[in-house]
């Protein structure tokens, strides 16, 4: 008899991927049964603009991916994949269902008064695509030390 598949696990994060909520989400998830997990960062756009190579909201994602990975893989135990998605977060989830196939996704999102994720109603879109999904809130934004 073959042994069961792991499950592929679709992690969808920006600013929460390297959170310590989600972080210990995954290590909970991982020692649950086994998976392979893939990280989404939906890049960052606001409005409608040309995207080129340079497009600084590619690279945010791309650095938040950079981030996060080493954090994620140590709590998997094994190597996350990571890609960057659409800067619209359901259309990043429906490309990746679509093209990836995940059996189930985790949504990391900030604090329900923060979160343009939680307003948008994000996890129950997703699990209206018909798979399970588990949301991670983490706590308040980290602060910016550029800020004045």
């Amino acid at each position: 008899m073959r042994a069961a598949s792991p499950r592929r696990v679709l992690i969808v994060a920006h600013q929460t991927a390297d959170r310590p909520e989600l972080v210990d989400a995954v290590t909970r998830r991982a020692e649950a049964g086994p998976c392979t997990f893939t990280l989404l960062v939906p890049a960052r756009s606001r409005g409608v603009r040309l995207v080129h190579a340079q497009d600084p909201s590619t690279s945010e994602a791309e650095d938040r991916l950079e981030a996060a990975i080493p954090l994620l893989s140590e709590a998997a135990g094994e190597a996350v994949l990571g890609v960057v998605g659409s800067h619209e977060p359901l259309v990043a989830v429906q490309d990746a269902l679509r093209v990836l196939g995940f059996d189930e996704v985790m949504i990391s999102m900030l604090p329900v008064r923060e979160s343009r994720w939680f307003e948008l109603d994000l996890p129950r879109m997703v699990r209206a695509l018909g798979v399970p999904v588990t949301e991670v809130m983490t706590s308040a934004r980290k602060p910016d030390p550029t800020a004045a």
